[in-house]
Order: structure tokens, then C-alpha cells, then sequence
């Protein structure tokens, strides 16, 4: 049963976007002292179980390039992969009728050159779960872009990637551990400007009762 969307009770976010570059330099040291004496320390760490387990999300990678395929006399098309995202359940006591889901949100596509933004509407995703099941969890509605036709040719305002398919309101969430990804594909109008575009492309896990 897909589940329907309330107010969370928690949340767990990864972003898919830019890179953030750092640079290292040097700098010149003196010389240390010849040594005297010296004693080595041993550095314990005792970590323990998290208390009931916990439920996750991480994401394989923190940035995709879309390249031009597909495109046509009235559209130009995008497309590209988005990065593993694994949702983990170590928990051993969940209630009953409690399930997750994880939500794309993409933002516009801001030029690097102050071209027009694209708007999210424009990107959309085919979700597939990759690790298997016995169907416990399934993968989130294909999602068109709004140069597309029907229902979901909305493009990513908030849109399901994976989800927990409970088959009733008694039932609980199993432990596990459930990864999943998405073909994305961005299409514009063939007018769109030239340049270098960047998206932030927000995942979201979300736990509610339904």
C-alpha cells in the first residue's frame, strides 16, 4: 500500500549538487627539537549498538552530469543517472501502520553565466529499486517533465523515489537494508540559452503513519 504523505516525524536529507573545491597550501616550519624522552598513548574507543537500531538514508555520490541525448526538432533532452540512495532500518520495535518514503525535490537550474533559470518542472525521473525484495518496498511513480503529456508530467516539486509498501494499517516495517536510483532526463525548449546549468537535487526520508 503506497503510503500518503502527513507530517513527518522524522527526517534525513542528502543533496545532490555542486563540488566544493578547497585549496591546500604550504607553509614552512621550524625544525623540532631533538627529542629527550617520549611514552606512546593508546587510544581506546568503546562504541556501542544504537539503542533500538535507527533508519537512515546516504546517498552514493554528491554530484551527476546530464548529457545531451534524444534531443529533437522541438525539444532539446537531457539525460544522466542519479547516484545510489540507500535507506537502512536497524530498528528491532516499530509501530504498527508506520512506514517511510523518500522524496526528490529538484531546484531550478541556475546558469552559470546568468542565463535564465530552468525550472524544476523541466527534470524528471524513471525510479527502480536495484537491491532485491519480496516486495517490502517499491520504487516511486515515473515522473514526466512538463514538455511531456499526462498526470505526472509535472517534473520534481516533491516527488517519490522509494517507499516502504506496507499491505495494511497493522502491519510494521521491516528491518533491512533497500537501495535504489533513477534514469533523470531534463528537457527544454529549443530555445533554451547556451551555457553551463547547475541543479540542486534535494532527497528526503520521511517517516509517517497512515
Amino acid at each position: 500500500m503506497k503510503i500518503t504523505k502527513g507530517t513527518a516525524a522524522r527526517c534525513v536529507a542528502g543533496i545532490i549538487g555542486g563540488v566544493l573545491l578547497a585549496g591546500v597550501g604550504s607553509t614552512a616550519f621550524a625544525a623540532w627539537p631533538d627529542e629527550e624522552d617520549g611514552s606512546d598513548v593508546d587510544v581506546k574507543v568503546d562504541i556501542v549498538p544504537v539503542a533500538g537500531g535507527a533508519l537512515s538514508l546516504t546517498v552514493g555520490g554528491t554530484e551527476t552530469t546530464l548529457s545531451e541525448s534524444g534531443s529533437t526538432a522541438t525539444f532539446r533532452q537531457f539525460t544522466g543517472a542519479l547516484p545510489d540512495v540507500t535507506v537502512t532500518d536497524t530498528r528491532t520495535d516499530v509501530p504498527a501502520g508506520v512506514a517511510w518514503y523518500v522524496v526528490g525535490q529538484a531546484g531550478d537550474f541556475v546558469g552559470t553565466a546568468g542565463q535564465p533559470n530552468i525550472t524544476p518542472d523541466h527534470l524528471g525521473w524513471a525510479p527502480e529499486v536495484v537491491t532485491d525484495n519480496d516486495g517490502e518496498v517499491a520504487p516511486g511513480d515515473v515522473v514526466d517533465t512538463s514538455l511531456d503529456s499526462g498526470a505526472n508530467a509535472v517534473g520534481l516539486a516533491g516527488q517519490e523515489l522509494l517507499y516502504l509498501a506496507l499491505d495494511s494499517p497493522e502491519a510494521k516495517a521491516a528491518s533491512g537494508q533497500w537501495t535504489a536510483n533513477a534514469n533523470l532526463v531534463l528537457k527544454t525548449p529549443v530555445t533554451v540559452e547556451p551555457g553551463a546549468y547547475t541543479s540542486v537535487l534535494t532527497l528526503s526520508l520521511f517517516e509517517d503513519a497512515f
